[in-house]
């Protein structure tokens, strides 16, 4: 019996399932920072600033707010609102739809919502790009971007929106930034704790029993988010399982080595084949 099959036989008797998501995830969905649909949808920032890929793009300082905001209007609408090319998402959600599960993850783009999870199951720890805070900030709220975004990309000439396009805060009327999690400035607003709350109670109600703890595409960035609490819960528990799926960097405890399923392979031909399985 192979990893695969192993892991389909294991998804299939586990009672709840713990998914953590990293960024991995959504590049084997087809979302990428660097390639054509970068050097397509932002030639003309490339061609000005040098811009390599869109991860370093996103540190650039800006002259201006309307520069900024022509850019990371762009930056967010093809993060955030155009959803993947590829059907991962969509297979995952098939294979676990009916089991016992939650999700946590570190990315911001919000795919696993658009594509139908419930979002009782959902906790985004790193903030989403399709949400505005205070920059300072002043308050714990954020706000939905989406009207505010295609506005900006719709009125955008030569790489600046209008003037009265630039988003402001709408309590002290200072800057207002993506939601993204970069320093003590991230605003964790209600539902950020109350995702927060939900998933803690997940992890009281399952603390034991056949249990996996499925880590897709997670590097060593932020381990300490849900990477490592997964080996230690996988380790309290003895009939739990730690899985990870990601091309290249796959660790386990060797407390629990004997526990535990590493794949080194793309996470879209690994759901691919589950799906297979589930349907015959």
């Amino acid at each position: 019996m192979n990893l695969i099959e192993q892991l389909y036989n294991i998804l299939t008797e586990s009672e709840a399932i713990f998914i953590g998501a990293g960024s991995g995830l959504s590049s084997s969905a087809g979302y990428e920072y660097t390639g054509k649909e970068f050097e397509k949808n932002f030639r003309d920032f490339i061609d000005k600033f040098g811009f390599t890929d869109l991860y370093s793009a996103s540190f650039y300082d800006f002259n201006n707010e309307r520069e900024k905001w022509a850019f990371w209007s762009r930056f967010i609408y093809q993060n955030r609102y155009v959803m993947p090319k590829k059907p991962v998402y969509q297979n995952l959600l098939e294979l676990i739809k009916d089991k016992d599960y939650f999700i946590i993850t570190t990315n911001v783009d919000h795919v696993f919502q658009r594509t139908g999870f419930d979002k009782e199951r959902l906790f985004y720890t790193q903030g989403d790009y399709g949400l505005l805070q205070c920059s300072t900030p002043c308050h714990n709220k954020t706000y939905d971007n989406y009207e505010q975004v295609l506005q900006m990309i719709e009125q955008q000439q030569d790489m600046q929106i209008p003037e009265d396009l630039i988003p402001h805060c709408p309590v002290c009327g200072g800057k207002i930034e993506a939601n993204l999690r970069k320093d003590e400035t991230f605003v964790q607003d209600d539902g950020w704790y109350k995702a927060a709350e939900r998933y803690q109670n997940f992890i009281e109600k399952h603390k034991e029993g056949k249990v996996l703890y499925l880590d897709l595409g997670t590097g060593m960035n932020t381990p300490a988010i849900f990477k490592y609490p997964f080996m230690r819960m996988t380790y309290n528990n003895p009939s739990a399982i730690y899985v990870s799926i990601n091309l290249g960097q796959n660790i386990t405890a060797k407390e629990i080595s004997d526990r535990s399923i590493l794949i080194n392979k793309d996470i879209n031909e690994v759901l691919e084949k589950l799906l297979k399985m589930k349907k015959m």
